[in-house]
């Protein structure tokens, strides 16, 4: 996929304009985003998305169109588990609600030069190194096996965001303030200048998307090599998840089989880069250097596979939430009431 560099520096000043536009007409006056708000946005975000990608199977051919959506897929899949630990952060931190819009937009921004630097890392090592992707997929068999596990695991150990090692040591060093003061990064107690516990935030949610950037990067680059395509998936998988944050807020704790998901999409997506990586094998001491003839997965399958995967996760989800709650209430229902003196 021949991309010229005027596509790229158009591209990157769309995402910065998206970025500006955000910030200017909805971010700058601090408020809490009203349902219909976030859903009218979320999907003019997702069809700008998919517009994207039918635009790049109309001009360079469906199979860089399909690498595309399959890696919007998964990258939002990915998103919108990250959504659970923005929370946690939001919630440690007590983040006033109608600030969390500035909060979330910084670390959108702070994801997107992130990964762009990730995937410019990657694009060259994977040209010169075919043996990454090797290592690749086995980072995602890693991330899989962490997903499932963590999943099923019996005790929820989530632990306190705004009271990690690293935060602590940040408060140590940095002075700052026990209150907020605004949207405010900076302000005076008793005629000294301190950070804010916004600051604190900022740097969570910062620590974290570089956290996510491990865990995303590979499973990028094991759906498609272009690096035009890797940095548009992510980049249009990122914008909107502020509006997706407030439109789903209430449903990411009934989501309860999507780290399921995401782990069969992980392993899935880790089998497809060990395969490719067998099929333009030159590493010496396996076959002579030379490709191993096996069966690649294309395109579609992979499509197919992350899709479907998805849409089962979700709706088992929301059925066994439902349930639940059906449950919850029949307990209730049950108990007698206290009997009145």
């Amino acid at each position: 996929m021949n991309v010229p560099v005027w596509i790229w520096f158009a591209t990157i000043a769309l995402v910065i304009g998206m970025i500006v536009f955000d910030f200017v007409g909805h971010v700058r006056k601090p408020h809490e985003p009203t349902l219909r708000e976030s859903a009218v946005w979320s999907i003019g975000y997702i069809a700008f998305a998919l517009v994207f990608g039918v635009g790049v199977g109309l001009f360079s051919g469906w199979t860089y169109g399909g690498e595309y959506i399959a890696g919007w897929l998964t990258e939002k899949a990915l998103s919108v588990d990250n959504l659970f630990v923005f929370l946690l952060i939001m919630t440690s931190f007590a983040v006033p609600k109608i600030y969390q819009q500035k909060v979330l937009l910084i670390g959108i921004a702070i994801a997107i030069v992130m990964r762009g630097i990730f995937i410019a890392i990657g694009a060259v090592v994977i040209e010169q190194f075919a043996w990454v992707f090797y290592l690749f997929g086995a980072v995602l068999f890693v991330l899989a096996y962490k997903q499932i596990k963590e999943a099923v695991a019996t005790d929820d150990e989530d632990g306190d965001a705004g009271d990690s090692r690293l935060i602590r040591a940040v408060r140590r060093v940095v002075p700052t303030s026990s209150q907020y003061d605004g949207d405010k990064l900076r302000t005076r107690v008793d005629g000294r200048a301190v950070f804010t516990p916004m600051f604190l935030v900022i740097v969570a949610i910062g620590l974290t998307d570089l956290l996510f950037a491990f865990d995303s990067i590979p499973a990028i680059f094991g759906l498609t090599q272009e690096p035009y395509l890797v940095f548009t998936a992510n980049a249009f998988a990122l914008l909107g998840l502020r509006q997706l944050y407030f439109l789903i807020g209430g449903l990411l704790e009934r989501l309860v089989y999507l780290a399921h998901g995401l782990s069969v999409i992980l392993a899935f997506i880790g089998v497809k880069l060990v395969l490719h990586a067998l099929h333009e094998n030159n590493l010496p001491f396996l076959n002579g250097g030379q490709p191993v003839p096996v069966w690649t997965i294309p395109t579609w399958l992979s499509l197919l596979v992350i899709s479907g995967t998805i849409a089962v996760a979700a709706v088992a989800s929301l059925i066994t939430s439902r349930r639940r709650a059906a449950a919850v209430e029949a307990t209730t229902a049950e108990v007698p009431a206290p009997a009145r003196d």
